[in-house]
């Protein structure tokens, strides 16, 4: 395990790449920043999500936010399912898979926070 330095404690950027690296070194998937959010805006903030609602939180086009969902869901980190009440939206819902990424995500930056203190 890589020590940090001591601005690093103090630095949330350097606490960001450490848990980057410690992300590029597990066995988990190399996501994008753009997927990164996505994938955080579904499991931090409370149900239902659209692609509409994703793209207007992010501020991005509808596109943007469909490209991306395709990669989470052939990685099985999300879902989409057409709306039964509104045909016209598509919901995007939460995985097991996506939880657990998210999990050791987690404990990935709490280690690196550890490394830092």
């Amino acid at each position: 395990m890589d020590s940090m330095t001591d601005t690093a404690s103090s630095d949330p950027l350097a606490l960001w790449r450490e848990a980057l690296v410690r992300s590029v070194r597990s066995e988990a998937p190399d996501l994008s920043t753009r997927q990164m959010a996505i994938l955080l805006a579904v499991y931090t903030t409370p149900p239902p999500h659209t692609v509409r609602g994703l793209a207007a939180e992010l501020g991005v086009a509808k596109p943007v936010i469909s490209r991306a969902l395709d990669t989470l869901g052939a990685l099985g980190l999300l879902r989409r399912k057409r709306d039964e009440r509104d045909r016209r939206n598509v919901l995007v819902q939460r995985t097991v898979r996506g939880a657990v990424f998210l999990s050791e995500f987690r404990d990935l930056v709490a280690a690196a926070r550890a490394a830092a203190a």
